[in-house]
Formats: C-alpha cells, sequence, structure tokens
C-alpha cells in the first residue's frame, strides 16, 4: 500500500485527506472503493499539520459533511498527489509492454529476433520517451525512433476500412496512429488503408468493432 494525499481547493481553502494511491485512482475513473481509499476518519485543512476541516466549511464547499461523500469529491475533482516512486514504477511497466511486444513481433531486416536486453538498451541508448498511453497507439512512433539505432522491422498488415460517418468522431483518434491514406467522401464517411503491426491485429479489430458496433467495414490489401 502507498499512502499518499488527496486534495482540492474550494472557496479559497484547502481539504486535503490520506488515501491509499491505487485505490484512489480506481475511485477517480470511476471504479474501486471509496471506504478502501480513505485511510482517515476525518478531512483536513493541512494533513500534515493535522488540522481538521469544519463542519460548516464542509458543507459550505461540498453541500455535505459525509466522510466519504467529501472524500470521493476530493479524489474524482482534485488532484491525487502521486509520489516520484510511482512515475518510476509505470515507466518501467510502459517500458516492459515496448519491450515484450517487440520482442514477440519486430526482427532484423535479415529475419533474426532481437532478446529482450537487447532491445530495452537500444531503447534506453535512443532516448526513447515511452508516454504513458497505450503502446499500440504509440509503437510506429517508437519503431521510427528506434530504427535509428537498430536494424528493425515489424511485420505489418494492411487493411482498407470504411467507417460510416455515425462513427468517425469515436474512432478517428484511435485511426491516426495507423492510416497511411485517407479519404473522406461526400456524406462525411472515411475511407482509409492503414497499416497495422501483425502482432496487435486482433485487438485493433476489437477495438473498431466495439466503438462501431461492428459496423466498420474492413478488408486486408494484399
Amino acid at each position: 500500500m502507498v499512502e499518499t494525499t488527496a486534495r482540492i481547493k474550494r472557496g479559497g481553502k484547502h481539504f486535503e485527506i490520506l488515501v491509499d494511491l491505487e485505490e484512489a485512482i480506481k475511485v477517480s475513473k470511476g471504479e474501486g472503493n471509496v471506504s478502501s481509499a480513505v485511510l482517515v476518519d476525518d478531512i483536513f485543512y493541512n494533513l500534515k499539520s493535522g488540522e481538521h476541516a469544519s463542519k460548516d466549511d464542509l458543507m459550505t464547499n461540498f453541500e455535505t459533511s459525509d466522510l466519504l461523500e467529501v472524500a470521493t469529491k476530493i479524489i474524482k475533482s482534485g488532484e491525487i498527489v502521486k509520489p516520484a516512486q510511482y512515475f518510476k514504477e509505470e515507466q518501467d511497466k510502459k517500458y516492459k509492454q515496448v519491450v515484450d511486444f517487440l520482442a514477440r513481433n519486430a526482427t532484423s531486416p535479415e529475419g533474426r529476433p532481437y532478446t529482450t536486453d537487447k532491445i530495452m538498451n537500444a531503447l534506453k541508448d535512443a532516448r526513447i520517451n515511452v508516454k504513458n498511453k497505450s503502446i499500440e497507439s504509440q509503437i510506429n512512433e517508437i519503431v521510427d525512433e528506434l530504427s535509428k539505432i537498430l536494424p528493425i522491422k515489424i511485420q505489418k498488415k494492411k487493411v482498407e476500412l470504411r467507417v460510416p460517418v455515425l462513427y468517425t468522431g469515436k474512432v478517428y483518434g484511435y485511426l491516426k496512429e495507423f492510416i497511411v491514406n485517407e479519404k473522406w467522401e461526400n456524406n462525411g464517411d472515411l475511407t482509409c488503408i492503414v497499416e497495422v503491426p501483425s502482432g496487435m491485429i486482433m485487438d485493433f479489430y476489437d477495438s473498431i468493432n466495439n466503438a462501431s458496433h461492428g459496423s466498420i467495414f474492413s478488408e486486408e490489401v494484399k
């Protein structure tokens, strides 16, 4: 368990509460259990000094003085302080996901696989910033940067998609990472060619089909 502070400023005053980091993050996303996230039995102006918030201030700023209701509002609308160690662990997880993906799907131009150590060292040498978002949305950018110091290729599948206008707004942000050619039809439909790493093609199909209720036409291009 990692203890941290969730805090918010309202009415010119600071309100803080001690929480379990992981559970509070879940609550902020609409998941988790707020009673498990909260580690103290009161709301504070200043957690370190132990200065308790008054019931009147809670009623004025949160329209309730109930501990869990106020805590939920602080967690969801305020800031969860993330320790430096948390960011390091999250970064390490993302790097491992990238390394695992490349170890499964990438080879040298001659078709030889690379070891995980080789890939990890190349990522560090290239000073590639693995962002805190899905691997699939940044893998092309990562490979472009990595290939400057490590000859690497990924087997890809080329797919033609026809996206009805009803769903273009929902899926375009996801598709743009893979699009190599696009055409907008007069009726607002999108026709495009995407290139997707073979190792993630099933996840790709699942994502666009879930977003469009299966309404996107797809056909692999040879």
